[in-house]
């Protein structure tokens, strides 16, 4: 019989999950709505740069008493990746660049990076991890500038130092996913690899000790024409974060059309979470933040409720997407790309009490 954990965020495993369970429950995935949710949107809290420039896909880590955030910044020829830190995760400062344009390369336009190997226990240390000495992240890159070219491939990156500034990364020569790979997938095969996700998998639910969670854009089963966008959320593993290879055939979480994408992983329990966004799908407008559940990081419950985060203030009219969700001394902070109706992109924060500021309650 399984043990169970009764406590403020419900129930949870405690004992191993039968390797046949492969479906997370209603009742569990509810437990784990109530556990992230963020009824409170404090406000933009990260904001771009200067002008002509927009910011997106927050990376949270913590190293001391101080916060660090690893965002994007687009400035027109392309992606570039910066660092910030803070005290209390609600006031921000810029610290630089971490990865920037180069001259020459596979990816001298764009350098979209994800710190690597985050701590993933729910309401743990969200301290950064390191493998053979570094600390690492993965990113997706490009030659050519502008927004989201093709092609786009994923690389890592890697630095001794540790990241409480804004230090050069080093860069692997050759990307280690790209779309012209041989065991490339029929869901990622249109030249867009997007952001990826690495964690570590001490139980070895794959066989090997790392998995990275990536989208991508790729064709339809039923629809091999050009005319539709699709991305979805799939895995490659790897035990030394150098060498990849594709797990699976299929994505592990996708819809019927639009984006499904930009994965992060926390565990609470015995359940991991894999937080996303999607956008564009049918009867829904504009961009929104969900999760689905799982017990062995390989088979995915989708979440069929609420969303975690949709649009409903002024800086976030048209988009709310793109989440980073951790727990803090009680405190669940949501942090999300927020895109208002005349396209200002910034990065904001939803909590899970009122912290006082703006008040700003999220409307359903």
């Amino acid at each position: 019989m399984r043990k169970f954990v009764l406590g403020a965020l419900g129930l949870f495993f405690t004992g191993s999950v039968p390797a046949q369970q492969q479906t997370v429950p209603q009742a569990a995935m509810e437990k784990i709505y109530e556990a992230v949710k963020t009824p409170y949107k404090y406000g933009l809290v990260v904001l771009p740069p200067g002008k002509e420039k927009k910011v997106d896909c927050p990376t949270v880590y913590r190293s001391g008493n101080t916060w660090y955030m690893t965002y994007l910044v687009f400035n027109g020829q392309g992606y570039e990746t910066w660092l910030a830190g803070s005290k209390d995760l609600l006031h921000w400062k810029t610290l630089g660049v971490q990865l920037s344009f180069t001259k020459t390369g596979w990816d001298a336009s764009q350098k979209a990076g994800y710190n690597a190997l985050v701590d993933t226990r729910w309401g743990g240390s969200y301290a950064l991890q390191k493998y053979k000495g570094k600390y690492w992240m993965s990113y997706f890159g490009g030659s050519t500038a502008g927004y989201e070219p093709e092609p786009l491939s994923i690389g890592m990156a890697y630095t001794a130092q540790k990241p409480v500034k804004a230090v050069k990364w080093q860069r692997l020569p050759a990307p280690v996913l790209s779309a012209d790979d041989p065991d490339v997938r029929w869901w990622e095969n249109r030249k867009k690899l997007f952001k990826s996700y690495v964690i570590e998998d001490k139980a070895r639910n794959t066989g090997y000790r790392f998995i990275m969670y990536y989208n991508a854009v790729g064709d339809s089963l039923t629809d091999n024409k050009k005319t539709r966008w699709y991305e979805r959320i799939g895995m490659a593993v790897s035990d030394d974060l150098v060498h990849w290879k594709r797990y699976l055939r299929n994505p592990v979480v996708h819809h019927p059309e639009g984006i499904t994408g930009d994965p992060m992983i926390q565990k609470i329990g015995n359940i991991w979470v894999l937080f996303y966004f999607g956008a564009f799908w049918k009867d829904r407008p504009g961009a929104f933040n969900r999760f689905a559940c799982s017990y062995d990081l390989i088979h995915w419950t989708d979440w069929n409720g609420e969303d975690l985060i949709h649009s409903s203030m002024d800086f976030d009219r048209k988009y709310a997407h793109k989440s980073f969700v951790l727990k803090y001394k009680g405190v669940v902070y949501h942090f999300y790309c927020a895109v208002d109706e005349k396209e200002n992109r910034g990065i904001a924060v939803a909590t899970s009490v009122d912290k006082g500021k703006s008040r700003l309650h999220f409307e359903k």
